[in-house]
């Protein structure tokens, strides 16, 4: 009885210290917001910074941020780690008004990028755009 008694004692006070002990980490992705005016004075000031716009072709084609690179929302869990191979390169994202960016932000911060930045849609870019002929 009194064995009995020891081990269950160890038992609990086992449980009880491995559940203090095992604090659960925030799995949730941390991404920053920023307005079109950072993100223009980072793009000024910095030559490794990659832009991601996430709309589609089409809206690419009727204009885009100067060096952007396409991967349309939808393709971002697919093709990102294949096109955008260093991880720990500076992302400025941006779609059309703001809502694709906010997610493929998200979903770049979950497959583990960790410098990613939103800035919204392209209609509040007050700078210039490329047109694709």
């Amino acid at each position: 009885m009194k064995n009995g008694f020891v081990i269950l004692l160890i038992v609990i006070v086992t449980t009880i210290l491995a559940g203090c002990s095992s604090k659960e980490e925030s799995t949730t992705p941390v991404t920053q917001k920023i307005t079109a005016q950072e993100a223009k004075e980072m793009i000024d000031n910095n030559s490794d910074i990659i832009i991601l716009d996430v709309r589609t072709k089409e809206e690419y084609n009727s204009g885009h941020i100067e060096d952007a690179i396409l991967i349309p929302d939808y393709e971002i869990v697919e093709n990102a780690e294949i096109i955008l191979t260093d991880k720990s390169t500076k992302i400025l994202v941006y779609c059309r008004s703001g809502n694709r960016s906010a997610s493929a932000t998200s979903a770049l911060a979950e497959l583990g990028y960790t410098s990613v930045y939103d800035f919204g849609g392209i209609i509040d870019w007050p700078f210039e755009v490329v047109t694709e002929q």
